[in-house]
């Protein structure tokens, strides 16, 4: 298993991390993400230690804190050997301080999520929304105080826009204080606007990317097709509207190709759009979800070989689109501004 930098800081992940969002399922929206329970929990982990990853991403809201409890359970015996990423500042119950990233919050938050997980320590603690009702001094306070304590090892941010990064870094900067080391962030074939932005500030300020949802909120499982009625069992049932959207066609038009790279490589759709992932700058790792375990040793396989130049180029062209204002109006100035160009 590679393992790269985690931006600025120390630390190296494996370029593939598990995600346990599919732990638990205690409500309809998770459900149909998955219902694993801690013996398959698991059986999932010990899977992933085998093929050498041996980072597990969660969050508290994921089953109102059950996937926390899961996975805490299937990594007993082992707190050493593994990373752990948790995310706090969505709902978690219904009083008017159980939100946000206040201090209030967030100590609370993370002392929950440490007695859920049973550690007394979380490797990487991400902000999973910006709060545009606490100071972000409050907020990066709080975390530097939560990191001197030991409780955090590092900090990062999730589904910031790009000023929201910036500012919290340039805060953390003048303070003194710990520095988001990464942005967790969608990213996909079928959804590439995170280049348009927050790519060329993770370069520009060395913050490393954890991709979620690589494959597209479930619709580059290699299962949907044109002129093919979406699968029985698939999440998308319920959490297609909630999640990113994307035109059909745009979709097959991606799936096609797609499709003739697996027939030149030998390996799955999924693999060949993980695989495009683990090549894209500031990508350090990729957090993979599975119902089971044929799921899982299917999404293990995008690493070990790289799809070619020319097999990346048909994927660039297949799913380039034209970027918003300002971006497209910066790529019109490429002699001063390259980062705006980096596949155009």
């Amino acid at each position: 298993m590679e393992f790269r930098q985690l931006g600025h800081s120390g630390l190296k992940v494996p370029v593939l991390s598990f995600g346990t969002g599919t732990f638990g399922g205690t409500d309809e929206f998770f459900k149909a993400w998955g219902t694993s329970d801690v013996a398959e929990a698991t059986r999932l982990v010990d899977i992933c230690m085998e093929a050498g990853v041996n980072f597990f991403d969660t969050a508290d809201i994921y089953s109102t804190g059950a996937s926390e409890e899961i996975l805490g359970k299937a990594i007993a015996g082992r707190r050493g050997s593994v990373l752990i990423s948790t995310k706090a500042t969505f709902k978690m119950g219904e009083g008017a301080n159980d939100l946000g990233s206040s201090r209030h919050h967030l100590i609370q938050a993370c002392e929950a999520s440490l007695r859920r997980l049973h550690t007394d320590y979380i490797d990487v603690y991400h902000m999973h929304g910006f709060d545009q009702f606490t100071p972000v001094e409050e907020t990066l306070r709080t975390l530097d105080t939560l990191v001197q304590s030991g409780k955090v090892r590092y900090i990062a941010c999730s589904n910031f826009s790009g000023w929201h990064v910036m500012k919290s870094l340039a805060i953390s900067e003048r303070y003194g204080w710990a520095r988001y080391v990464a942005q967790q962030a969608y990213y996909s074939l079928i959804g590439r606007e995170f280049e348009w932005e927050l790519m060329p500030l993770g370069i520009d300020q060395n913050l490393a990317t954890m991709v979620w949802s690589p494959l597209g909120w479930g619709r580059l499982t290699g299962k949907i097709r044109r002129n093919q009625a979406l699968p029985k069992v698939s999440r998308l049932h319920k959490t297609a509207e909630q999640g990113p959207q994307v035109a059909d066609e745009d979709l097959y038009k991606v799936v096609d190709v797609l499709d003739e790279i697996a027939k030149e490589t030998g390996k799955t759709v999924p693999q060949i759009a993980l695989n495009w992932l683990l090549q894209r700058p500031t990508v350090a790792n990729v957090i993979i979800g599975a119902r089971n375990e044929e799921q899982l040793r299917q999404n293990l396989g995008a690493v070990g070989w790289n799809l070619s130049a020319e097999q990346v180029k048909r994927l660039d062209a297949a799913t380039e689109r034209t970027p918003i204002y300002p971006y497209w109006h910066q790529r019109g100035f490429a002699e001063r501004n390259p980062l705006a160009n980096l596949f155009a």
